[in-house]
């Protein structure tokens, strides 16, 4: 079996070796975002269904009004979805990212700089294909940022479905990547698609958040103050004209993610615990069933390839991401001192670049607000991300399953716990007490053997034995 070759110093090492707590906190959140993106698949295949077997009760359901006119909030099911429920998982990357910036790997600028590089280059590069084909087909650039979001719970029920499980190193890396992919996403859509601003709503907002940040360090406790206020929050939000899933992020940061004194988590960490699944289990998958129901009759497909826009969304995913943060990634061990893992290949980060283009769920939203008011091109540009993922999806998985026997032997050296501590062995290497367990337990194997060998020795010697 391979056994990770644990480095001198992990910060000059890309994909070195996790420390355990954030092993642990990697562990625990992706087994969250698996099933969670299994369901995301779900929805995404009965969205398709749906829209194109029966496909008015899709557009009658999608298109029901309801909600509070008079607060300006009169949604249709679709609009409550993007609006609504995205602002519940753009609140749980905004915990994220608060937790990497404190806790986690962001924390050490020479440790963020590969995911952080990598996030900026798997991008930017996917923008500049996007607008190169745009322009050379003499299209609409105002998708750029379409191909530019990494969904992170579709590409790990991808590995879920193929049955990879890459080594711990990867995976942060991939949920890490996914993490900085939010922050330039969030950024992205509050800079270029805010267009008319009604300051006093945007001020109400702002005193909200206010509000929620002293409840917040004066230690008042309870969801029945928090839940409403941030309620109050979102509608202003929406009504300001900044997109309202800035209010679920700016929320998120604002939880305190460090542990203090005899606190086993932090409160950030507590209510990512309980908020995750309801992002990752409902938040998400419904906002798929109300997006990505696509029309694909006709010649839909085929249109995907000879319009320049959507032709840009697909090259931007497949070809621009894997460029992008690959690109990037080998920029950083060319310029610094860094050097891969030795346990890895190139191959590896290749295949997990791949893996990346997968732009489900923010690629959708960007996409809607992109070409707002051109339903015909929302679907294309739909019907074009929807097409991207799903060859990311399949070249990863052929390039993953290449050096599936590899991954599975890292990942069982990662996880092997022969004393049954609860701790992984790889992590007790400087732990005397460890040995000793281990001592123990190779003395009671030795015991057993000798008692085993004088009970043959005993048979072998009878006369009826055989020679």
């Amino acid at each position: 079996m391979a056994t990770p070759t644990p480095p001198s110093d992990n910060r000059g090492t890309l994909f070195g070796r996790l420390p355990l707590p954030e092993r642990n906190y990697v562990a625990e959140a992706l087994r969250t975002e698996t099933v969670g993106g299994v369901i995301l698949l779900v929805a995404a295949v009965a969205a398709l269904i749906w829209a194109n077997t029966f496909g008015s009760s899709y557009e009658a359901v999608s298109h029901f009004h309801f909600g509070p006119e008079a607060l300006g909030l009169d949604l249709s099911v679709a609009h409550w979805a993007a609006d609504g429920l995205l602002a519940v998982f753009f609140f749980v990357a905004g915990v994220e990212l608060k937790r990497e910036l404190v806790a986690g790997e962001l924390r050490d600028p020479r440790a963020a700089a590969l995911p952080v590089a990598a996030a900026l280059c798997g991008m930017a590069v996917p923008a500049v294909v996007y607008m190169l084909t745009a322009m050379a087909g003499d299209g609409s650039t105002s998708g750029w940022a379409v191909p530019t979001a990494t969904d992170i719970a579709f590409a790990l029920a991808v590995l879920a479905v193929i049955g990879t499980s890459l080594p711990a190193a990867l995976r942060a890396f991939l949920l890490t990547l996914a993490v900085v992919d939010d922050l330039f996403a969030i950024l992205i859509i509050a800079v270029f698609f805010t267009e008319n601003i009604d300051f006093l709503a945007l001020g109400g907002a702002f005193a909200g958040l206010v509000v929620f940040y002293v409840l917040l360090r004066t230690g008042v406790k309870g969801w029945y103050v928090y839940l409403p206020l941030a309620l109050v929050i979102w509608g202003l939000m929406y009504n300001s004209g900044v997109h309202a899933t800035i209010a679920g992020v700016a929320m998120g940061l604002m939880l305190r993610c460090t542990r203090r004194e005899g606190e086993t988590h932090s409160p950030g960490e507590h209510i990512e615990h309980l908020v995750r699944p309801l992002s990752a289990g409902v938040a998400v998958p419904l906002f798929a069933l109300f997006s990505a129901g696509v029309t694909l009759k006709g010649d839909a497909l085929a249109g995907v390839f000879t319009q320049p826009e959507t032709l840009g969304v697909v090259l931007g995913l497949v070809a621009g991401k894997t460029i992008g943060i690959f690109g990037g990634t080998w920029i950083i061990t060319r310029f610094t001192k860094a050097e891969l893992n030795k346990d890895l290949a190139w191959a590896d980060v290749f295949a997990v670049a791949t893996l990346a283009g997968i732009g489900f769920t923010v690629s959708l939203l960007i996409g809607e607000l992109a070409f707002e008011g051109d339903e015909d091109m929302i679907n294309e540009v739909k019907a074009a991300v929807l097409v991207g993922s799903l060859i990311a999806a399949v070249l990863s998985g052929v390039l993953l399953k290449l050096r599936v026997r590899r991954y599975r032997a890292l990942y069982a050296a990662e996880e092997l716990d022969a004393d049954e501590s609860g701790v992984p062995d790889i992590y007790e290497q400087d732990d005397p007490e460890y040995h000793l367990r281990m001592a123990a337990i190779h003395e009671k194997k030795a015991a057993e053997h000798r008692r085993l060998a004088e009970r043959a020795g005993a048979a072998s010697s009878k006369p009826d034995s055989p020679a």
